[in-house]
């Protein structure tokens, strides 16, 4: 058996691969390929639609791209196996461009998709400022767009907007924090603001501070090509100037990975209660974990999220999309059930989770459904 460290150690060294591996393709678009070999993508499964295409299916491959602000972490990963496999289930030419967190290169980036031709793109992550010049461009020259995770629609109203449920996914956690450890207590917060599902989550974390008097010590987090990392000496930071914290909500993974490896340097795992947000195999094995700290996280399937946006796509390039906003629900997800239930990795809590597979969300008889 692995000890914490040497588990948190195994992730920070996976996330520093996949981030010099993402480096080769930063300036420009690869290919999809039905390969992907990673240790967060997911096996799948597709079904054959006898409906008839409509256009522009109908008449050739329809070419799309994804341009994504960053690729790192098993969330970001697992949403672009996603996204591939529905593409190519529906037969689609799909362009991934990442901007490893570098808001410039995403705007450019955007700005390489419009002009090589594409008929649709998935914007995934950033910002508002820096996207909406390019995002009003393409839809100006007929180019669909869907975007994921930012809020978009006040520069540029035409865009479809999709989401999972952050209010939702906060509430379910903080739900759980609330019966663990009750009111008025001492606790840690480690977000980033300006990026909008953590600004969604923020909102609720708020009201919830306040409701229930909890007293926040500090409030730490980095967001970058290597959050987990990055985060972990600011939360150890905290923890020395303020180690009489009982809990601490970390609602992005990769922030709450860089909050358990604090919590291990300081000793003190077995002192603080944390409570995250996402979930991947690499997540459930830390909160399956001998004394894992990581009691409850609110979750989606990534898979199945890139799937669904990447459907929401295809529906508006066929003009039968009639909304433009799409949310997606999230579940809670406790260590307590992981453990009772002998969840080990994604396949397994896909079985446990059927509410996970949301293969019938957004969608029509001509798309064939991938589910995972």
């Amino acid at each position: 058996m692995f000890s914490n460290r040497q588990r948190l150690a195994g992730l920070v060294i996976g996330v520093g691969l996949v981030a010099s591996m993402a480096g080769c393709s930063q300036g420009g678009p690869t290919a999809s390929t039905n390969s992907a070999t990673t240790a967060t993508t997911a096996s799948a499964a597709s079904t054959v639609s006898t409906a008839p295409l409509p256009a522009p299916f109908s008449a050739g491959q329809v070419h799309i791209a994804i341009v994504q602000n960053t690729g790192q972490g098993d969330y970001f990963q697992q949403y672009l196996n996603g996204t591939k496999l529905q593409s190519d289930a529906l037969g689609m030419k799909l362009d991934v461009y990442d901007a490893q967190g570098d808001n410039a290169t995403q705007a450019s980036q955007l700005d390489q998709a419009i002009a090589s031709g594409v008929q649709g793109i998935i914007v995934r992550h950033g910002y508002a400022d820096t996207l909406c010049p390019g995002v009003n461009k393409a839809l100006q020259q007929g180019i669909k767009v869907v975007i994921y995770d930012v809020e978009i629609q006040k520069c540029s109203p035409d865009a479809v907007q999709t989401q999972q449920s952050d209010a939702k996914m906060a509430s379910l956690v903080l739900d759980q924090m609330l019966s663990d450890v009750g009111k008025s207590q001492k606790v840690g917060y480690v977000n980033v603001l300006g990026i909008a599902p953590l600004d969604r989550r923020n909102t609720v974390w708020e009201k919830y501070k306040a409701d229930d008097s909890w007293d926040q010590r500090f409030f730490t987090g980095k967001y970058t090509t290597s959050s987990a990392t990055d985060t972990a000496p600011m939360v150890y930071s905290a923890l020395q100037a303020n180690p009489d914290v009982v809990a601490i909500y970390a609602p992005y993974d990769e922030l709450t990975k860089g909050t358990l490896s604090a919590l291990e340097q300081a000793g003190m795992t077995s002192k603080v209660k944390v409570y995250g947000a996402d979930i991947s195999t690499a997540d459930i094995e830390l909160m399956t974990a001998d004394g894992s700290a990581w009691v409850a996280t609110g979750a989606t399937d990534p898979n199945a999220i890139g799937a669904a946006v990447t459907r929401v796509l295809a529906l508006d390039l066929a003009g039968q999309l009639n909304t433009k906003n799409v949310e997606f629900p999230p579940i809670l997800v406790t260590q307590q059930m992981l453990r009772d239930k002998n969840i080990k990795n994604m396949d397994d809590l896909r079985a446990a989770e059927p509410a996970l597979n949301i293969s019938d969300t957004v969608s029509a008889d001509w798309i064939p459904a991938v589910t995972f």
